[in-house]
């Protein structure tokens, strides 16, 4: 998200960083620029403006010019403007005082309202969790949701055929009462229609939720808008939450949701997983946005990848000198789940540029081939791939779709990393620490 923003503000910031020093012109046309590149971000007109005047108010007829580096004070102009543009004074989650908590969650068909709400669940997983789904119109839409429950270990309501919404709801609520938190997922529409949205306002009636959530489409673009306003309008919302954001390489949305409705982005879906997820914070997506990195973001994901390896296991094999190419393929799988080399730099500051040539390179970081050349591997060669010649080569390159010089770059990589894995085995430890 926000890739092409992000490219195009470093190109004009860039060209800042060339002047000897700035002059009120240099600032008008450096804003000028951003504009252009928020438009064509697909962020709204209103928003711009704000954006625009809050940077200009901090920049022209201030010290700034003067400065020793003027262009790093109109970046930070342009990231604190950024941060207000996206901050909420209630962005907080609102916990409610008796048992359970109640969400309710709305949006359009298709905007990924289910796995959102799987998501949520996800991040409360420390909490008594219950999920239940009153979409009785898309097939299958409530054993959808049993499923994602199942997949983090989350209890959903059974389901009984033929229940309307309301009467779903009723039962909803009293299976809730021991637990601390209900999700009720609501059917989806086409588009805004008074029947569906009245179906709205009498569940929202009935359960009195504490939270709720409009399910907007990062894709989506000035539509969002526009439908976040009207549900706003006619159920009243407490907070949006993005999904596909992984999907949108403009990410205008994200920027004029706030401004245009006065309520809260609270969390974003990055992918179907459900814990690919993150809580909405300004200042991360600002810095984002102007490579400044994530390493919070980068931090979090590695800790929900720790959950579910045994790293111990392999820290133990590796402390025995023990690597395989199954551990290679291993590390392959986790480096591909955190978004593969050019996700972890996308969390990394200053690392744009790196990234752009990954893409302009892509047999740099070709992970995907790797993995197709040791899954074609028997379980004894991935084990001892000192066994294999020429003519298991040509096996191997035949069943991965690549060629021997690939098989071949792949175990000249591995060797020098087992290599190094047995000289680190046969060094004494450090003193202070123990062996």
């Amino acid at each position: 998200m926000f890739e092409s923003l992000g490219r195009r503000l470093s190109d004009i910031f860039d060209q800042l960083r060339r002047k000897s020093g700035l002059t009120e012109a240099d600032v008008t046309a450096a804003l000028r620029h951003i504009r252009i590149a928020l438009l064509e971000a697909d962020v709204a007109l209103p928003a711009i403006a704000a954006l625009l005047d809050d940077v200009k108010s901090h920049v022209i007829g201030s010290q700034v010019l003067k400065s020793i580096a003027p262009d790093q004070m109109i970046i930070k102009a342009v990231h604190e403007g950024l941060i207000r543009l996206l901050d909420h004074s209630d962005q907080n989650w609102i916990m409610g005082r008796k048992k359970p908590t109640v969400f309710l969650m709305a949006g359009l068909q298709g905007s990924g309202k289910t796995t959102m709400s799987a998501k949520i669940a996800w991040l409360f997983k420390d909490r008594k969790v219950l999920m239940a789904s009153l979409d009785i119109y898309r097939p299958a839409a409530q054993k959808q949701l049993e499923i994602l429950g199942q997949s983090i270990s989350v209890d959903t309501l059974p389901i009984i055929e033929g229940q309307a919404p309301l009467d779903i709801a009723r039962r909803a609520l009293l299976a809730a009462e021991s637990y601390d938190l209900l999700i009720v997922d609501t059917a989806g529409r086409l588009h805004r229609d008074a029947e569906m949205m009245q179906e709205l306002r009498s569940i929202k009636d009935l359960i009195h939720p504490d939270e709720v959530l409009l399910v907007i489409d990062a894709l989506s673009g000035q539509d969002g808008l526009t439908t976040a306003k009207e549900f706003h309008q006619d159920i009243g919302l407490t907070g949006v939450g993005l999904s596909r954001v992984d999907g949108d390489g403009r990410g205008g949305v994200a920027l004029s949701l706030r401004h245009a409705t006065g309520c809260p982005i609270k969390v974003m879906g990055m992918g179907e997983n459900p814990s690919q997820v993150m809580l909405f914070e300004a200042k991360r997506l600002a810095d984002r946005i102007l490579d400044k990195g994530d390493i919070v973001g980068l931090v979090e994901k590695a800790q929900v990848l720790a959950e579910t390896v045994n790293q111990e296991a392999q820290m133990k094999r590796m402390q025995k000198g023990i690597f395989t190419l199954e551990d290679v393929s291993t590390h392959l799988k986790q480096l591909e789940s955190l978004g593969g080399l050019k996700g972890v730099l996308g969390f990394l500051p200053g690392m744009r540029g790196i990234k752009d040539q990954l893409e302009q390179h892509p047999d740099r970081a070709n992970f995907k081939q790797q993995q197709a050349i040791i899954s074609s591997m028997t379980l004894t060669e991935r084990r001892r791939p000192e066994l294999l010649n020429a003519s298991r080569k040509r096996r191997i390159a035949l069943g991965s779709g690549t060629d021997v010089a690939a098989v071949n770059r792949l175990l000249e990589q591995f060797f020098q990393m087992q290599k190094m894995m047995k000289s680190l085995k046969q060094q004494p430890p450090r003193k202070g620490f123990r062996s």
